[in-house]
């Protein structure tokens, strides 16, 4: 029999898929509004919270005995609940290491720790895999990941770890390692110019990517992902939320792309080198 919290919400995404996985759904009693992850969960859970902003009121009469939520920004709402009476756990994880402990973590949290490791043990296997696969690629490719296009916003550490271990190298590692997307932001494109990135992929949260208006872009036209056609779309839900989301599809996303990449290119440096 499992123990722990039995009425728990989750104010974002990554606890609820973390927790339909590990069969204990049926403990959640709220969830955040932009949950896609499973589908099943917007039919079945309340939508309380959004990312910066949640339903107080709602959320107390959901009867918590267990609040989830992730990082700075949800501070606020944190510290209200607390002041109310209830527990909360905000996780501030930003790197594949850090989303499978959290896996583990949150599994012990509620009482089930044997099935998340069991869980998070799967999902590095997973990886591994994914690495092992990359590792036969020709030629890593130079990536390019815009998190948000104006202003332009480049990947964050899981993002960046994601794409090394699906074949390519994040043409920011150095910004990367900057958890707030303020301190990721670009002046202006000279610098990824200069990088000249054999793929683009975009992740704009909350809007499509549009491959024809980056390629528009002034100056990008000798960019040898543009001329290559390589800018493609990673569906936000899958890579820019700290969860099982983006060490499963979006990595498997990504690694498909570099590899579409690298069967275009017979004549790659077999090295694997850079050109």
């Amino acid at each position: 029999m499992s123990h722990g919290p039995r009425r728990i919400v989750c104010l974002t995404e990554e606890p609820t898929e973390v927790l339909y996985a590990l069969g204990e759904q049926d403990r959640i009693v709220g969830i955040s509004g932009f949950t896609v992850r499973p589908a099943r969960a917007r039919k079945e859970k309340p939508k309380v919270s959004a990312f910066t902003s949640a339903k107080i009121d709602e959320i107390l009469k959901l009867r918590p005995d267990f609040v989830v939520g992730f990082s700075d920004i949800q501070a606020d709402i944190a510290a209200e609940l607390v002041r109310r009476g209830v527990e909360v756990w905000i996780s501030n994880h930003r790197s594949v290491e850090g989303i499978v402990d959290y896996v583990r973590r949150l599994g012990a949290l509620v009482g089930v720790a044997d099935k998340a490791n069991a869980y998070a043990d799967e999902l590095q296997r997973g990886l591994a895999g994914i690495a092992a696969e990359a590792a036969t690629l020709p030629r890593r490719p130079k990536v390019y990941f815009e998190e948000w296009d104006e202003p332009r916003i480049s990947g964050i550490q899981w993002v960046a770890e994601l794409v090394r271990i699906a074949g390519g190298d994040d043409i920011f590692p150095e910004l990367a390692a900057q958890s707030l997307a303020k301190h990721r932001i670009l002046a202006n494109d000279d610098e990824i110019i200069a990088r000249a990135p054999d793929i683009v992929l975009g992740s704009w949260c909350g809007k499509k990517f549009q491959p024809t208006k980056v390629a528009a872009r002034p100056g990008w036209q000798n960019v040898p992902a543009v001329r290559t056609g390589d800018l493609h779309e990673i569906k936000s839900p899958l890579i820019l939320q700290p969860g099982p989301a983006a060490l499963t599809d979006g990595v498997r996303a990504i690694a498909a792309v570099i590899r579409q990449w690298g069967a275009k290119c017979p004549n790659a440096d077999q090295s694997g080198k850079h050109r």
